[in-house]
């Protein structure tokens, strides 16, 4: 027989809040349980781990959905295009962070090298060398970076 376990040691076992673990149970991620048990210990470990990798809970919610009843098999096709998607994600995110580096170094180094601008003229200090062809190098406006700030959805 399958040893029961309280939410709370669900929680402790896994390192997911309680109210976490609510609240995935709520949206359809974990199905509601009579009762805890180790299988659904693993589920949590297996949703904590997917998180972590930055996947979103709608993708985890179909992935998880493959779990109940059928057979894995069928899960990984599912986690597959899933882990390729995000890995894509990761590596437009890594690129853009690539060229914001990039340019936030050439306005530092602007910052450092080139003399204050008199009072009559314009400040220029934000702004970068086009290299974008590799000919032309005019002066153009730092480039806004579609990256997100903390609590702000990126969109797809």
């Amino acid at each position: 027989m399958a040893q029961v376990l309280t939410i709370g040691q669900v929680a402790k076992t896994t390192g997911v809040a309680a109210k976490t673990i609510r609240y995935y149970e709520q949206i359809g991620v974990l199905p509601l349980p009579d009762q805890y048990d180790q299988s659904g210990v693993h589920r949590l470990q297996f949703i904590r781990r997917a998180r972590s990798l930055g996947l979103p809970l709608r993708d985890v919610k179909t992935v998880i959905a493959g779990l109940d009843g059928r057979a894995r098999l069928a899960v990984r096709p599912r986690l597959l295009a899933v882990v390729r998607r995000q890995l894509s994600a990761v590596q437009r995110q890594s690129m853009e962070l690539g060229l914001l580096q990039q340019q936030l170094e050439q306005v530092l180094h602007r910052l450092l090298s080139s003399p204050r601008a008199s009072h009559g003229e314009r400040c220029r200090c934000l702004e970068i060398e086009d290299v974008g062809d590799g000919l032309s190098r005019a002066r153009t406006p730092l480039a806004r970076t579609p990256l997100k700030g903390p609590g702000e959805r990126a969109s797809r």
